[in-house]
């Protein structure tokens, strides 16, 4: 603190152009504000000013060394700033990726907003493939093996996925007894928008492959199509919990729509996480830790 002391006093100085100006502004007299940069030159071994009776100009080892001063003053200014900032609490912006189908992160993204209403949140619904540190983003959510990005994980959620068709479909064109018999109904297919292939079902390998009802890359319209009776869709068991409860879709092949995919937050690597982007990561963590509507009566939606 001492060191730091005497490089705000050497900055003054600097600025000033006098050892009786500094002296004025601190409140000490000439010969002590003389003597802290003198001792700051023999600690340092260089002269920082070229010294006469009417003039104090710096030396260029003191240019050089002004310029370093400058920086480690507003390192100091900053982290100040940003530590009396934190004790009011986390605020500024968070730039966010999350899949397009928001259901699962509706009511935990409002919560978060009531509890932290000084953090503006900057949502982007997409289920392309973005770059997070390229696109500008502070955290992402997505689903699926991780590669090795160099970015900070965290895992968010495990989910199901589900087969299901209506009641009325069923009673026109009979259950399936198994992923074979699948090839027999309409399926409505969903694209990834990434790599333009389609998703993958439960099929066994040999097993027959229908062609699609329909294909899209719309969560939304999959659910609604079959809520309607138009075919079979494979769906993220949070996307269709309530439809199930209500009885408007049924669950087919469940022994074999056991695996689970899993939901990742990601964010660039850093020693330094703003308070913000962190109270975030735990708050999301946390409110899909404790549950939201069943994907059917009696069973998770998702695990964690």
């Amino acid at each position: 603190m001492d060191s730091l002391g005497s490089i705000a006093m050497f900055v003054q100085v600097a600025d000033s152009g006098s050892f009786s100006a500094t002296a004025r502004q601190l409140g000490l007299s000439s010969s002590a504000v003389g003597k802290s940069v003198a001792r700051m030159e023999a600690r340092l071994g260089a002269r920082l000013f070229r010294r006469s009776t009417r003039h104090l100009s710096l030396t260029v080892e003191g240019e050089q060394f002004l310029a370093r001063c400058r920086r480690i003053l507003a390192e100091v200014e900053a982290a100040e700033h940003e530590l009396s900032a934190s004790a009011k609490g986390p605020s500024g912006k968070l730039r966010i990726s999350l899949p397009r189908y928001s259901g699962l992160f509706d009511t935990a993204i409002l919560a978060f907003m009531r509890a932290y209403p000084a953090v503006e949140l900057d949502l982007d619904f997409s289920d392309t493939l973005v770059n997070v540190v390229s696109d500008g983003y502070d955290v992402v959510v997505r689903t699926g093996a991780l590669a090795d990005s160099g970015l900070a994980s965290r895992r968010l959620c495990t989910f199901r996925r589900l087969l299901v068709a209506a009641p009325a479909y069923l009673a026109r064109h009979g259950r399936p007894a198994t992923p074979a018999g699948l090839a027999q109904h309409a399926q409505l297919h969903y694209r990834f928008p990434a790599t333009g292939r389609l998703e993958q079902w439960p099929l066994a390998p040999g097993d027959p492959v229908a062609a699609s009802a329909m294909v899209c890359n719309s969560v939304e319209m999959r659910v609604f199509l079959a809520v309607q009776g138009q075919g079979i869709a494979y769906l993220p068991a949070f996307t269709v919990g309530r439809e199930l409860a209500a009885g408007q879709l049924e669950s087919l092949l469940d022994d074999h729509t056991q695996e689970q995919a899993t939901f990742w937050l990601l964010w660039p690597a850093s020693s330094h996480l703003p308070s913000r982007l962190r109270v975030f990561i735990d708050f999301l963590v946390e409110k899909l830790e404790n549950g939201g509507p069943a994907s059917r009566p009696g069973e998770p939606w998702f695990g964690t």
